[in-house]
Formats: structure tokens, sequence, C-alpha cells
């Protein structure tokens, strides 16, 4: 019998530490391998760690609302199957998990999808108890072993070992992927460090192919916290208290700095009549008040439609070695909406949304919006969009000069939609009016192509059924 302790790794999205929001077993309780024990928020997602041990919870390592450090112990588990049986040889105690974080974070970079912290089961099937190796008859004592002795003892003690623990594997898109083309975790060959299962060997592993091993990244250095001070030596006011800027509020912060940094912007807009839209969507809704899609998803529909028109605002720009730089441009529009939560702004994205009817449009940021405010929003649909739409209208307000959504090209907003005079004909009228504003980098097109852009969307708004007969 052993303590075995499973220190937190990386969470896949470059980040030291996380915040532990809740245990989900107690000091004494009874464990097995894969067992969520804790939950954990990453940047932007509420995590299920899984135990990679069995046994007992000997010490729960921090208190909900703590942050923990990235190398540093989160559950230690008094286990049974470290203790050899007479005649059987004691395995060497294998490593710390902890070095799986380097390697999740080349899973992420080649688009693992979704994230969890552990290691899984052999084929995802339910829980994997561990069993001791066949017993031998002890060894008769022998002369000096020679130099080739402890390759061969290290060799009889592996097998042992492979046991004690589940396959190392930290991605459920990967688990499910074996275990949906009959693939055995144990069988593949994990090219990450110690041994860590990554998406691309279990797809390797299906077509019959052998990975190649995975280059290292430099994990980022911790920033500094800030001294702690009664009184505020700028403005000398009293200092009431200091908010570590950490989890969803550091990613956000982060990816907007690089955004106002990187990015040279450009800002268009343009004055809209809804009404014929808002009309459309009564009259729809008169018939099929159960199946009429909201405004947001007519909106999605024009703006993937003039994104067909002008694909430049759906590349993105990549800066390489000095003056050498690429637009990628995708086969496909992953879709992105703002979406405000109690944890803050989240971005999840409709995949290949530029397949969709409205109605699929309408259903999928339904759910979307959903998972983000209950935390069940996956890192892959919070990470993947590559054009944001932005309805900004539901605050209150006519116009914003967004952010871009980095590192994506370009994000289109929408402010509320209000009576106002409007010429119509040569008359004055009164009409339902909203403001577009379509923030662009000006490296991936000119203003002509911004502009087109603009006024198709524009255009659709204020005479939607010529351009819905074009989808």
């Amino acid at each position: 019998m052993s303590v075995r302790t499973f220190l937190l790794p990386d969470l896949g999205e470059g980040l030291t530490d996380a915040e532990l929001v809740n245990w989900l077993v107690a000091e004494g309780d009874t464990i097995a391998v894969d067992q969520p024990v804790a939950e954990v928020e990453t940047a932007k997602s509420l995590v299920e760690v899984p135990s990679p041990f069995a046994g007992v919870v000997e010490t729960l390592h921090g208190a909900a609302g703590e942050s923990i450090d990235v190398g540093k112990p989160l559950i230690s588990v008094r286990t049974t199957a470290d203790a050899p049986a007479p005649g059987e040889t004691a395995p060497a105690a294998p490593a710390d998990p902890d070095p799986a974080g380097e390697a999740y974070r080349q899973e992420e970079r080649a688009g693992s999808g979704n994230v969890l912290i552990g290691y899984g089961t052999p084929g995802g099937h339910g829980t994997n108890r561990r069993t001791r190796a066949p017993r031998r008859p002890a060894p008769a004592p022998a002369a000096p072993a020679p130099a080739s002795a402890p390759a061969a003892a290290a060799a009889v003690a592996a097998p042992v070992t492979a046991t004690l623990e589940a396959p190392r594997c930290i991605s459920p898109l990967v688990r499910r992927l074996a275990r949906e083309s009959g693939i055995a975790l144990r069988s593949v060959h994990g090219t990450g460090r110690d041994g860590l299962i990554l998406r691309r060997d279990v797809e390797l592993a299906i077509s019959g192919g052998s990975a190649p091993a995975p280059a290292t990244a430099p994990v980022p250095a911790s920033p500094a916290a800030p001294a702690a001070g009664d009184t505020d030596p700028r403005s000398g006011l009293a200092v009431t208290s200091r908010t570590p800027v950490k989890g969803l509020r550091r990613t956000v912060a982060a990816n907007l700095s690089a955004s106002r940094s990187e990015i040279p912007e450009a800002t268009v807009w343009v004055d809209v009549d809804a009404t014929a839209l808002l009309e459309l969507r009564a009259d729809l809704k008169r018939r099929d008040p159960e199946n009429t899609p909201g405004l947001m998803a007519f909106l999605a529909r024009f703006t993937l439609a003039g994104l067909r028109r002008f694909p430049e605002l759906n590349t993105r720009y990549v800066a390489g070695a000095g003056p050498d730089a690429e637009l990628v441009a995708f086969d496909g529009v992953n879709l992105g909406f703002a979406a405000q939560t109690d944890r803050g702004l989240m971005v999840p994205s409709i995949r290949h949304a530029e397949k969709l009817s409205a109605r699929e449009l309408d259903a999928e940021i339904r759910r979307l919006t959903a998972s983000a405010r209950s935390g069940a929003a996956t890192p892959a649909e919070l990470t993947s969009g590559t054009f944001t739409l932005n309805n900004y209208g539901v605050f209150g307000v006519d116009g914003s000069a967004a952010i871009i959504n980095y590192p994506e090209s370009a994000i289109l907003g929408i402010g509320r939609i209000i009576d106002k005079p409007w010429a119509v004909d040569g008359q004055l009228a009164v009409r339902k009016m909203t403001e577009l504003t379509l923030v662009f980098d000006h490296r991936v097109c000119d203003g002509g192509t911004a502009g087109g852009f603009l006024r198709y969307v524009a255009d659709a708004i204020e005479n939607p059924g010529s351009v819905l007969a074009d989808l």
C-alpha cells in the first residue's frame, strides 16, 4: 500500500494555475480510476478532473475557491495495488502525471478540440479495475548479474506497472474516437511526453500508420502577483479590495490586448431599415409560432451569405518569421456569437454554420448559449470561431467599436432596433432602424471588400425576400 499524489497538469490552454471550484469526493472516500474528483475552472469552461488512481482518498490539497498552480498536488490517493504479492517483483513507481500538461498543449495546437485532465480508461468503457500480474515463483539466488540485467529487470517490471494506471489519455474526444473506431487505448502507442496518447496517435492507429514524435513547447512563466497595500500610491485613496485576474477574465484580457496590439483594425458602419425583416418574421410567427427562428438566426444567415461573396473576411492573417506572412483561408465558416454570462463574455461558435438553415442556426444558437451560461461549453466550442457576430443591441445601445475576437479578422455588430424617422420613396416615415458596424483587419482586405460585405448584409435585412431566394 502506498500514497500516490496526482499533480494538477496544464489544462490545455497555456495557463499556469486553475481555480478549484468544487470537490466531488471527500477524504476517506473510495474512488475508482477515471472517477471525477473535482471541478476546476479553465479559462472558459468548468471541467471535471478524473483521478488516474484507484484507492482511498488520503488528502485533498486545497479548498473550494482557491487557485492551484500547475504542477502542484491536487489529490493524494492511498492505493492498494502497489504492494506486490509474495514472490513478485515490486514494480518501479511510475512518474507523477504532471508532465501531461506539456504534451497536452501539443495536442491542442494540433486541434484536439476538448480538454480533460487526468487519464482515461481503456477504450473509454467504464471503470478499469487494477489487477496484479500472475504470481511467479521467487527466482533462485544467482551470481552477480551482467551489465544487461537491469534492462531485463525493467522489462519484467513494466507489465506489472502498466496495470496500475489507466492508459495515459487526457482528451475525451480522443477516447470517444478510439471507442467509436473499436481501438483499445492500451494498444495505442502514445507519442506525447511519458507515453501520453494524443488524437493523432489514435487517428494513425485507425489508418495503420505510425506517429511522429511531438515537438516540445516552453511553459509560460507565471505572472507576478500585485503587491498588497493599504493605500494606492497614485491616487492616495484607501484600497478596499484586490481581486486577482484569473480564469475567464485573464483570458479575455489577454485576447483583447493581443487584438488591439497586433491587429490594425478599421471600422465601417451603416444605418439599416429592418422593417421588412421584422414584418417577415412576424408573419412566420403567426403561421408557425413554435418553429419561427429568432432575429439572430436570420442575421446569422445573412452574414453567412455575405461571407460567401466576400470570403476575405473569413480568413486569418498569420505573421511568419521576419517579413514572411500568409493569409489562411478556410473551407467553411465557424460562426461565433457573443454571449453574456454570469462568468463574463464568451464567444461560442457554430461549426460549419454555412451548411445550416435559419431554423438550424436558431437551434444551435440557443444550445450553445445555454452551454456557455452553465459552464458546460467545451474549449473547442469557445475557441474555434473564424468570424464573430455580436448583438450588443440587447444592451440597449445603438453602436460599438467592437474589438475583433483574436485571432479572427472581423466582427459584425448589430445595434438595437428602434423607431426612427426615415425617408422612404421620398416620404418621411417611421421605420424600424438599426445600425450595423463591421470592424475588420485591414491586412486581410481593403475598404472596398469590407464595405461591399456590409452593404450586402444591410440589403439582405432591408429586402429579406430577395436574398433568401438565393440561399
